[in-house]
């Protein structure tokens, strides 16, 4: 019995296993198999420390280094807390990362203190500011305000008094820094965030003159060219549909020791020795820019700015007639992809102010045209520039508002025309008529609308004048093309010719194409190209419903097809004396009007008696007279008859040009 136990014990003692907790592999086999993702359960894994190499990966073992969170339950209760790191200032051992806000009462304070500055929300159920709370700073005036109503609660004293000395505590060297900094009207450039309230308005000369700006937020940054502090701020725009808000990004670069904040590339509008007179400035020009919203046709003298292949802003030195329209400039301008004006929403605040510019104006006696009206600080916030069309440059631009004017139109324009009276009559009928709205339509709708005049005959003898003279008279705008101007290629003239004309429709202006034997010649078997485009400027034409007058020396090379679609032609004759004379007194008239140095003239009517039987045309004359009264005003005297006859001679030296 004893050896077989023995036996049996030796027996196990070989046999047998020991016992040890499964692998995770043989526990996942132990259990049943379910499909990936199946389970309606989490799984907690956890983050390894790092290796010798500084690896580490996922393991299922719960982190025996990991403590109970900071924020629980039990500090729930208190009104605020604070995070607290280890601090680089050797004045102080500890200082706040951050405050957390947990007092309703005091976020209801708080909601009013720090009412519109960008980035709070009061309104959260953890309202968290962090270091260097620059909330507190720039609203500390208010802050200390508050604490003194005499309306508030016990509790919300108790909350406020704990959340300042906290605030006293880690800012108050900033707030004596700041208030040092509003006193001398010096900042240093490490705490130049502290002039800059966000919500508050700044003023810098950005794209142009001095313009208001209203401040988002501000940050350090640094690039290959420095350190500098970008200033994300909005101004008021249009893009040709409404008005909104357009952000700008001003970078002030970094600078050593302290510096005067009114030398700094931009500033707070409060920091302004004069801030009622340059509200009061800026809420004019905003109007102007206001009511150059949508198209018109306007005058403009000065600078205006232009672009070159890379975007970059180039000045250009404009003077003439333009067309304001951001609508088709964003549309149409070769760098509306860099310049078009895109727009922000409102902010909630900004409706309440624009409801009551909108009050205003109808309390004013304005009209009610559905359109929205700015209030006076929108207007004080508006762009410097508005964009448009240089009808002499034939260049898309932004203007200056504050140099954009009306235009002074010749009222006698029309009359002065060396023309024949029927004919005159005959141009002016029809011009009329169609910038009226003429009612007369093709069979198909929308074909044949417009009215086309060509005009013909030798150079100078008034082709040209006659279409400014009518644009002049009907005061509507007149944009000229020469073919140069549509290209060559018959995808480009189709296209170019396309735009131009819809914008010619949109501006009821007239449209002059000057010298266009390119597109009237008649087609050819040879030249098929030429022959593409003059098809295209025909099937073009169908569809034109404005007045399009066309100017040419060479009739009799009109292609046929041409002939049925041109309402009105005029054959112009070389002047005769008599029409002669009447060009040279209309040019001295022109000039003694001018009011110029120099101006006055001396010219008898037996000098035109005499000037008339030379044979000039209308253009040979203007020149000839124009040269004529710089020599006279170098001599400082008035215009005579002996300083044409020395320009004369200058001419008749001119070797003579032949044409085949």
């Amino acid at each position: 019995m004893t050896a077989n136990t023995k036996s049996d014990s030796r027996d196990e003692s070989v046999t047998a296993v020991p016992q040890t907790e499964p692998t995770q592999s043989q526990e996942s086999s132990q259990k049943p198999k379910v499909p990936a993702g199946s389970l309606s359960d989490v799984k907690n894994i956890y983050r390894s420390p790092k290796d010798k190499d500084g690896d580490w990966t996922w393991v299922n073992k719960y982190p025996e280094d990991a403590e109970d969170a900071a924020e629980n339950a039990e500090t729930a209760r208190y009104a605020v807390l604070v995070r607290n790191i280890k601090s680089p200032d050797s004045r102080k051992k500890l200082e706040a990362h951050s405050i957390v806000v947990q007092s309703p009462w005091l976020k209801t304070a708080l909601g009013e203190i720090l009412e519109d500055y960008p980035g709070v929300a009061c309104e959260l159920e953890r309202l968290i500011f962090e270091a260097p709370f620059q909330p507190f700073v720039h609203r500390w005036k208010d802050f200390a305000k508050y604490r003194e109503r005499g309306d508030l609660d016990d509790t919300t004293k108790e909350h406020l008094a704990i959340l300042h000395n906290i605030l006293q505590y880690e800012i108050g060297d900033s707030i004596k820094v700041f208030e040092d900094y509003v006193e001398k009207g010096v900042v240093t450039w490490e705490n130049l965030w502290m002039v800059f309230q966000p919500g508050s308005p700044l003023l810098a000369a950005h794209k142009g003159p001095l313009s208001a700006f209203e401040l988002e937020d501000t940050e350090y940054m640094e690039n290959r060219c420095g350190k500098f502090i970008r200033l994300r701020a909005d101004c008021i725009d249009y893009d040709g549909k409404t008005f909104g808000r357009c952000r700008e990004n001003i970078d002030i670069p970094e600078f050593i020791g302290t510096k005067k904040i009114l030398e700094l590339p931009a500033y707070p509008f409060t920091f302004h020795p004069r801030p009622d007179e340059i509200r009061e400035s800026l809420t004019k020009r905003g109007q102007l820019f206001e009511d150059l919203a949508g198209h018109h046709y306007k005058a403009y003298s000065g600078t205006a700015i232009t672009w070159d292949r890379e975007g970059n802003e180039l000045p250009i030195e404009v003077s003439g007639r333009i067309i304001v329209d951001i609508g088709s400039f964003n549309r149409f301008s070769p760098i509306n992809y860099m310049r078009q004006r895109r727009l922000r929403d409102w902010k909630p605040r900004d409706q309440l102010l624009l409801l009551a510019g909108m009050t205003s104006h109808a309390k004013a006696g304005g009209q009610d045209d559905g359109k929205l009206k700015l209030s006076p600080y929108h207007r004080m916030l508006t762009r410097c520039r508005t964009s448009g069309y240089s009808l002499k440059l034939k260049k898309w631009l932004d203007f200056f508002v504050e140099q954009v004017g009306d235009i002074h139109f010749s009222d006698d324009a029309f009359n002065k025309l060396v023309l024949p009276e029927d004919q005159k009559e005959l141009i002016m009928a029809f011009s009329e008529s169609q910038l009226e709205g003429c009612a007369f339509d093709d069979v198909i709708s929308g074909k044949g609308k417009g009215v086309i005049c060509l005009l013909s005959g030798s150079p100078g003898v008034g082709k040209t004048l006659t279409a400014e003279a009518v644009a002049e008279n009907l005061r509507v705008p007149l944009h000229t093309l020469s073919s140069g101007d549509l290209g060559s290629d018959p995808y480009e003239v189709e296209s170019s010719l396309q735009r131009i004309l819809e914008l010619v429709a949109r501006w009821d202006a007239i449209l002059l194409l000057d010298e266009c034997d390119v597109f009237l010649e008649a087609r050819s078997s040879h030249d098929l190209e030429r022959n593409k485009v003059v098809s295209i400027f025909l099937r073009t034409l169908e569809y034109y419903e404005g007045i399009l007058f066309m100017t040419t020396n060479r009739v009799e090379n009109i292609d046929p097809a041409f002939q049925s679609r041109i309402h009105v032609s005029l054959e112009y004759p070389d002047l005769t004396p008599a029409s002669r004379r009447q060009v040279w007194q209309n040019f001295l008239a022109a000039a003694a009007a001018g009011g110029a140095k120099g101006a006055a003239t001396e010219i008898s009517d037996a000098d035109l008696d005499d000037l008339s039987v030379l044979d000039l045309n209308g253009r040979q004359i203007k020149n000839i007279l124009k040269t004529a009264q710089l020599l006279a005003s170098r001599k400082k005297k008035p215009l005579k008859r002996s300083f044409i006859d020395t320009i004369l001679a200058i001419e008749n030296r001119r070797p003579e040009v032949h044409h085949d």
